[in-house]
């Protein structure tokens, strides 16, 4: 039987899809999209699965690290870029687990709900208008 991580789509095909979702934003959100890093991995590090107490990889499937747009001051340094990290192993997870959606649709989904973050929604805000759960 075919390992199913290693017949899936690699990290580049991830980048792809991701930065397809981005090109799909309505203009106004595009090109300050365009501006966040992406970092597709397979799982995320120990020491952020540590600092945000999960236990289990497969549980974060995306990432946003930085400092959302409605908090950013032009007077303050910026220590380090905006970056989006989007969980390969874990996308893959749920995909399985859902099976009744397009993995490039999860991706998108995943990659808009931290782009949301990056504009200065939290997740309570994400939550009233996508009932991707559901």
């Amino acid at each position: 039987m075919p390992d199913p991580d290693r017949t899936a789509p690699d990290l580049l095909a991830f980048e792809a899809m991701a930065r397809m979702a981005i090109e799909q934003l309505p203009e106004a959100f595009r090109a300050a999209a365009r501006t966040v890093i992406l970092r597709v991995e397979d799982i995320a590090p120990p020491d952020v699965l540590h600092d945000l107490e999960i236990a289990d990889p497969l549980e974060l499937t995306g990432l946003y690290d930085g400092i959302p747009m409605t908090e950013k001051s032009f007077s303050d340094p910026a220590p380090w870029p905006d970056t989006i990290w989007l969980f390969r192993k874990a996308i893959l997870a749920e995909w399985r687990e859902r099976r009744n959606v397009d993995l490039s649709d999860l991706v998108t989904h995943v990659m808009v709900h931290e782009l949301a973050h990056h504009f200065g929604w939290s997740d309570a805000d994400i939550a009233t208008i996508d009932r991707w759960w559901e």
